[in-house]
């Protein structure tokens, strides 16, 4: 989103540089893929909410995977497709998530690549209903419903839920009851429920959540 931006290939040579291994890219852009070739980082490759609609349609998935992923896949290290960012319940696409999701994993599969990489999605904290303390996380009442079919998706294919994790937010929404300290990993100790940071509760509330829907 900046200008006056370095090359895609000179990024990657920073990355490298400077040993980073992973890199998660939000819409499939074919001159970074074509610069990850060879680099052996680890590769979040984002299909964008504005095209999950579309991708909803077998071919389109088939067509998008074929373009982007089975092309590169030789020597692009891909090891997760994020299927829509941050898609809320009563968001217009949210019943394009699940279908878009079976088939970008059907095409996966069909390009026999289903053993490199896993097909998920990427949602944010706000699906919780309640993140404290972390043992009680749970997915909200309006969350719930949506999120479990996903859930279940991802569980019968061995994928992981990848979540956008943000002490920020949770720190600046409610700082009468949230130490900077705590939200910046200076805390001394732990907390009454022994946590030492908000990014570690924030998660555990998170896999607590999941284990309510049964993953």
């Amino acid at each position: 989103n900046g200008n006056n931006l370095p090359t895609k290939q000179a990024v990657v040579d920073l990355y490298k540089s400077n040993r980073i291994g992973k890199i998660r890219l939000y819409y499939p852009d074919e001159g970074v893929l074509q610069a990850l070739r060879g680099s052996n980082i680890e590769v979040i490759l984002g299909v964008p909410n504005d095209q999950l609609q579309s991708l909803t349609n077998a071919g389109a998935a088939t067509n998008w995977v074929n373009k982007y992923v089975k092309a590169y896949s030789q020597n692009v290290k891909f090891k997760y497709i994020a299927v829509g960012n941050e898609i809320h319940p009563g968001d217009s696409l949210a019943g394009s998530v699940l279908p878009a999701l079976e088939n970008i994993q059907k095409a996966i599969s069909a390009a026999n690549l289903q053993g490199q990489m896993k097909v998920s999605t990427a949602i944010d904290t706000t699906l919780l209903g309640n993140s404290y303390p972390p043992k009680d996380g749970v997915f909200s009442s309006s969350a719930s419903s949506y999120i479990r079919p996903i859930v279940n998706f991802l569980a019968r294919n061995g994928a992981p839920l990848l979540a956008n994790v943000y002490p920020y937010f949770a720190y600046v929404n409610n700082q009468q009851s949230i130490g900077l300290d705590y939200a910046l990993f200076t805390k001394h100790g732990n907390n009454e429920v022994g946590y030492q940071n908000l990014f570690d509760a924030l998660l555990d509330s998170l896999y607590a959540a999941l284990e309510k829907v049964g993953a």
